[in-house]
């Protein structure tokens, strides 16, 4: 055994030096190779990953009358403002792109839409622009909370959308669905909603987060904004039943 195998190290030295030149280039191949695949498996390692939480302030979501009849039903508007924080906890530096929420609308078990919408989830996808700066009082003073995506008008600061590896940044997003009708608004168990959360970064990789919001009236939704679901309203020229009433 150990001539056998001495006789084969020979045989592999002797056809080393007679193809030094085929060794060589087949190490250096190699060596690119392994190098090249080490740099795409590192770039793929690098990515940016979202941690998307809720911060004590405006966060809730109202449904509320739009004061009109379709069919038997009356029609209503959903309004969801969400006071979030985003940190970047991944490894690569990206910004935020969009933002949508979704939610399970409140229909009854195997009606036609059922397992689409409230098994499934329905997504607002399109921010709506809000008509005034969410803000509260806080013992004699007012805090004016800052917008993620719209700039304030009481405000001059302006909330970061880029993020690098570990930065965090926070503010107020906000959504208006159209006039709906029958079960297509939000399931409220508890006083509470269940809603997704889906931020899209500038690379289209989405992050999604989980999460529950109190379901609350109009008249406490407009603590934090007098115009909270009059967007919709005012580009149709309408008023709202609660305004009428107001």
């Amino acid at each position: 055994m150990l001539i056998a195998l001495n006789e084969l190290y020979a045989g592999v030295s002797k056809w080393s030096n007679d193809n030094q030149g085929v060794v060589s280039v087949a190490v250096f191949a190699i060596t690119i190779l392994f190098g090249w695949a080490s740099g795409i498996f590192s770039a793929l390692r690098r990515r940016p990953k979202f941690k998307i939480t809720l911060i004590d302030g405006p966060t809730f979501c109202c449904t509320f009358p739009v004061g009109r009849t379709r069919g038997d039903y009356q029609t209503h508007r959903t309004g969801i403002a969400l006071y979030l924080m985003v940190a970047n906890v991944g490894s690569a530096a990206s910004s935020i792109q969009n933002i949508s929420v979704g939610y399970h609308w409140h229909l009854r078990p195997f009606s036609l839409q059922w397992l689409k919408y409230a098994v499934g989830w329905f997504w607002l996808t399109d921010q709506t622009a809000a008509l005034a700066d969410f803000q509260g009082k806080i013992g004699e003073k007012i805090k004016v909370y800052p917008f993620l995506t719209q700039r304030n008008s009481l405000s001059p600061a302006n909330s970061e959308t880029y993020l690098e590896i570990g930065q965090s940044t926070n503010g107020v997003v906000y959504f208006e669905q159209a006039e709906s009708w029958g079960g297509c608004y939000p399931t409220v168990r508890a006083g509470q909603v269940q809603i997704r959360v889906r931020i899209h970064d500038v690379f289209g990789v989405g992050h999604t987060a989980k999460l529950k919001v109190p379901s609350v009236s109009m008249q406490e939704a407009r603590k934090y904004n007098p115009s909270f679901g009059k967007t919709f309203a005012e580009l149709h020229g309408e008023t709202l039943p609660h305004d009428e009433n107001a």
